[in-house]
């Protein structure tokens, strides 16, 4: 279900440490205990973000031999993209009104001083 997946992906996203993994992961695979190098906690408890992110479909863990890279799921954010567009054009058409009304009100305020 869509909703699912997109409350998956904000509940992973929520943890700050998830978002640094993300962060780190944008520039490209690595494996897990490079992932893990610059967080004071164990490799299993880096596994179990991992596994967050996983199941929120924003990264994937390969195996190569005895190498398991984990690299970031490119299309992992549109949906909450998509998601946030609604809300992203609301307020660019609240902030383009006030805008114009600002400007109305720049005008008043300029035709009142011409006046005295």
């Amino acid at each position: 279900m869509p909703s699912d997946r997109l409350s998956a992906t904000f509940a992973a996203l929520a943890d700050p440490t998830r978002r640094a993994i993300l962060a780190r992961l944008a520039l490209g695979e690595t494996s897990v205990t490079e992932l893990a190098k610059p967080f004071q906690m164990s490799l299993p408890a880096v596994s179990k973000h991992l596994k967050v992110l996983e199941r929120a479909g924003l990264i994937v863990r390969g195996r190569e031999a005895q190498w398991r890279p984990c690299r970031i799921e490119p299309t992992a954010l549109k949906q909450v993209d998509d998601w946030l567009e609604d809300y992203r054009r609301l307020w660019v058409e609240r902030l383009d009104r006030l805008e114009e009304y600002l400007r109305e009100l720049q005008a008043e305020e300029k035709k009142r001083g011409r006046k005295q």
